[in-house]
């Protein structure tokens, strides 16, 4: 169930950021380290973003699940993109972004915040 809540998230923040005029280049992008959600451009910007998905407040807000030690390994696995797909040419500045999905019943909400850590 919390898995499929996170695909139902993920979904809906892909077509969040289409809409804002970004282009998807990856989404799930895995390693041994751990798993990028989305990793998106804007220009000359290549934005990885986590998405947190949350059907009530109980544990707090989504954002909040992205730690100091989660942004760390976010940060070394956009290292590794960044170094696999070869884009460490100068052209491009990084982000990172963190969505939060909130689900009630068929309604949700979507907070973008970018530059997030």
């Amino acid at each position: 169930m919390k898995r499929h809540i996170g695909m139902i998230g993920e979904e809906l923040a892909a077509n969040h950021i289409k809409n804002e005029g970004y282009s998807i280049l990856e989404r799930n992008y895995r390693t041994k380290l751990g798993e990028l959600d989305i990793i998106a451009r804007d220009q000359n910007i290549i934005i990885f973003i986590e998405v947190k998905t949350r059907t009530s407040d109980a544990y707090g807000m989504p954002s909040e699940a992205v730690n100091y030690k989660k942004q760390q390994t976010i940060r070394k696995l956009s290292q590794q993109y960044i170094k696999h797909k070869k884009l460490d040419t100068g052209c491009f500045s990084y982000r990172f972004d963190v969505i939060e999905v909130r689900l009630v019943g068929k309604r949700y909400k979507i907070d973008h915040m970018e530059n997030a850590f």
